[in-house]
């Protein structure tokens, strides 16, 4: 009775799921309702989550709870430290969709929005999110090697630096591309600039709230970083038409203008990544 109970619904998922995608395929013109885009995605991924992640779980890795990870193996307070599940879903979902809000928009604008969205979805289940699940996992069973070390291990040094080399190439090219996108994106804009300075400071108080303060409360500190960035959002338009902090906070993207703002913003951006190595 359970069984057939999940198939009917796993069946009405896919049901709603096509049919979504078939009034996107089928609606003419550029007004489509954004509603059937997020059901369509939502339906792909729960099918893929459901029945795809769980079989390369089972049956690839055969994943056990019981099995100890390297930061309980290996607890140092530095390297190896056991974390709250939600914080581990927060670090690893922010790492694998940086890009996504980025280059999915311009993608969806050169190509239409079907095309693109296909090619999203088709590409996190079966590469993407596939990639970074094993990639993951070795690298667990592997007391947390990155991938330039499980290479020379595997394949020799040689191999190894040659792979670490290789991803510090993709890296450098990920990153020039994403930050001349940022940098068009808030050419000109204070309110936008703001809002994304703003993040930072946010990030170091919920660290610290999280790790010193109330420690384990995710949920508390959470609804506390929303609140503090929906707060920079909406009083970023002030921020904006302020005479002085307007222009304080406003690049240019044609030019490196290293300004009062713009020296300010890089400080904050190098106190975070020295509080992050530090804890």
């Amino acid at each position: 009775m359970k069984n057939v109970k999940s198939a009917i619904i796993w069946l009405a998922v896919a049901l709603v799921g096509a049919f979504a995608f078939g009034m996107l395929a089928l609606s003419r013109g550029e007004h489509v309702n954004a509603v059937w885009l997020v059901v369509a995605s939502v339906a792909c991924y729960s099918i893929a989550y459901r029945f795809y992640s769980r079989f390369i779980a089972k049956n690839v890795f055969e994943l056990d709870d019981r099995r100890l990870t390297p930061a309980e193996r290996h607890n140092d307070g530095l390297d190896y430290v056991p974390t709250n599940k939600w914080v581990l879903f927060g670090h690893h979902f922010a790492a694998i969709a940086g890009a996504g809000p980025l280059v999915g928009p311009i993608l969806a604008a050169q190509m239409g929005f079907l095309p693109g969205t296909i090619w999203i979805l088709v590409g996190v289940m079966l590469a993407g999110a596939v990639q970074d699940f094993l990639i993951l996992f070795i690298s667990t069973r592997r007391d947390g090697r990155s991938l330039g070390e499980m290479a020379k291990q595997e394949l020799g040094a040689f191999a190894g630096v040659v792979t670490m080399l290789g991803a510090l190439g993709v890296m450098i090219i990920i990153l020039s591309a994403l930050a001349l996108v940022v940098v068009k994106a808030l050419a000109d804009s204070p309110w936008g600039l703001f809002t994304i300075a703003a993040t930072i400071p946010i990030a170091l108080f919920m660290g610290v709230y999280m790790r010193f303060i109330r420690p384990g409360k995710i949920a508390e500190v959470s609804l506390i970083g929303f609140v503090l960035m929906m707060m920079a959002i909406i009083y970023g338009g002030n921020i904006a038409m302020h005479p002085y902090w307007g222009p304080f906070f406003t690049l240019h993207g044609t030019t490196p203008d290293l300004g009062a703002g713009d020296l300010w913003f890089c400080r904050l951006g190098v106190a975070g990544v020295v509080a992050a190595g530090s804890a």
